[in-house]
Parts: structure tokens; C-alpha cells; sequence
């Protein structure tokens, strides 16, 4: 299961973790997994092209960490779009991506 941790400070999201694998299909055909890990990665994209200062991005094996620094319009935006497609696959998937 793909555990997603939300961290707030106030209204605002500070830090997101991602934590394991879907287990949905078998490695490289995992559709659970290949969503989250686009929807993560055109954001932080999105976000690093338009102020490479406004988050910092850490990814490793098992994990990836998204620490926002800059609580400004545009970031929040995002973020906040990535969370509710998150929150959209996480109906979807139950079994297979959690959010806290």
C-alpha cells in the first residue's frame, strides 16, 4: 500500500510523504502506482519551473518527500490539486493508497 502523510501548518500543506508500493498489478504494470508517481512528479515539476525555491524534493527507493518552503499562490494551488487527485485515486484504490 502507497501511505501518504499529510504534515499542515495552519491552512497550508507543508510537507507530503509517500511511503511503499501499491501492490496493485506487478512491478511495471501497476496503474495505482504509475498514478500517484505521475500526478507527484508533473507537480513538482510544474512547481520547480515556475520557482525551483518553493519546495524541495527528496526520492529515494521507498520514499519521496515533498517539503513545501513557499506558501504562495500558484504552489498552493497545485499541491492542493495534487492532494485531491490523491484523494480522487484513494476511492478509487482503497486497498492500495492511503491518506493520512
Amino acid at each position: 500500500m502507497i501511505r501518504i502523510s499529510i504534515t499542515k501548518n495552519g491552512n497550508y500543506i507543508k510537507k507530503i510523504t509517500f511511503k511503499g508500493h501499491a501492490d496493485y498489478a506487478d512491478y511495471g504494470k501497476d496503474i495505482v502506482c504509475a498514478a500517484v508517481s505521475a500526478t507527484m512528479l508533473c507537480t513538482v515539476n510544474a512547481i520547480l519551473s515556475l520557482n525551483e525555491k518553493a519546495i524541495s524534493f527528496v526520492h529515494e527507493k521507498d520514499l519521496n518527500v515533498v517539503n513545501v518552503l513557499s506558501f504562495d499562490d500558484v504552489t498552493v494551488k497545485l499541491i492542493d490539486n495534487m492532494i485531491r487527485c490523491f484523494e480522487s485515486l484513494e476511492k478509487q484504490y482503497p486497498k492500495n493508497i492511503e491518506i493520512k
